[in-house]
């Protein structure tokens, strides 16, 4: 029980930096709510770079209000003096284990939904961009660090950005080494490995990999090593999209590959114009809205827990029996 009121009660994930726990937070009344609790690694609680990092975290993340990126609830100390953040529970998986249900079955994804997650997760970066301080003046936040374990999607089928413990609001001085780059290296724009400071441009670059790799199938830069990713993200050569999936719409496959434009003056300016121009593409292949991004949820959960129990390679299902919806195509995976 951390600070009298949040009861950890399952660790869901540890990274370099903190753990995070599913937690019920206890109220007056009886009053409980779940809850994500993040707590700063017991290696880190000396350091003071990382407590910087992780306040910062708590403090720009308290700044953002938007439907789309998860929202800070409460940051405090426990009774070691360890810093923890509390956060809103989202009841679902990251991106990755949604795209694990139809790898699992060799399955390719449903481009509208591809799309329709995309859209969302830039509403989110968009509402970070565009963040004013309190006298209304412009105060972007860049996330710096867009990848799939931070694109969360709830059995709701409200996409929500998690993770700004990278981001650096424009009002904060640079707390770390500029030298140093943050982020996942497979995501990385390809300007942050020169030291060209983070931008919107870097943030719609990272999100640019991620469909990528969703719609595709396989991970945008192969590699040995970090050094190998490294250098494949620094040079940024884009395989045709359609090359994997000649099944998606030709302005889908130009969109993303905008989106991955070495140039960043030739990516789109701001994460809502690459949201309208997906918005565009998916008005074309029906409606996609959350009632069916929260039935393809559900089912990828089902069809990933069935996977755990049985092994890693059970006969793939009728398509219909993972997203059960129209007019979005399920295909196998091109070999």
């Amino acid at each position: 029980m951390l600070a009298g009121r949040y009861e950890l009660t399952e660790c869901i994930g540890k990274g370099g930096m903190a753990t995070v726990f599913r937690a019920t937070m206890h109220g007056a009344a009886g009053f409980r709510r779940q809850v994500a609790v993040k707590r700063l690694l017991t290696s880190l609680i000396n350091n003071p770079e990382f407590i910087a990092m992780f306040v910062e975290e708590a403090r720009v993340g308290s700044l953002l209000q938007h439907p789309n990126i998860v929202q800070i609830l409460d940051f405090a100390q426990d009774d070691e003096g360890r810093y923890f953040l509390v956060m809103e529970w989202v009841e679902g998986p990251d991106l990755c284990g949604w795209l694990d249900a139809f790898e699992c079955r060799n399955l390719q994804t449903p481009w509208p939904l591809v799309s329709a997650i995309g859209i969302e997760a830039l509403h989110g970066l968009n509402a970070a961009h565009t963040r004013l301080d309190d006298e209304g003046m412009p105060a972007p936040v860049i996330h710096r660090d867009v990848a799939p374990q931070n694109i969360l999607i709830g059995s709701n089928g409200v996409v929500k950005l998690s993770d700004f413990g990278l981001s650096r609001a424009a009002d904060r001085a640079r707390m770390t080494n500029p030298d140093i780059v943050k982020g996942k290296l497979s995501y990385l724009a390809p300007e942050l490995s020169h030291g060209v400071a983070a931008s919107p441009q870097s943030d719609i670059f990272g999100l640019g990999v991620v469909l990528w790799e969703a719609l595709a199938g396989r991970k945008l830069y192969e590699g040995q090593n970090d050094i190998e990713v490294f250098l494949a993200a620094r040079e940024a050569d884009i395989p045709s999209l359609q090359q994997f999936r000649p099944d998606i719409p030709t302005a889908l496959g130009q969109t993303v590959h905008r989106a991955l434009a070495h140039d960043p003056a030739k990516r789109f300016s701001s994460a809502h114009h690459m949201a309208r121009a997906l918005a565009s593409i998916c008005r074309e292949a029906g409606t996609t809205d959350a009632s069916v991004l929260a039935r393809s949820v559900r089912n990828a959960r089902i069809a990933n827990s069935a996977v755990s129990k049985v092994g890693p390679a059970p006969p793939p299902p009728p398509a219909s029996t993972l997203i059960t919806t129209l007019p979005i195509p399920l295909t196998r995976r091109k070999k």
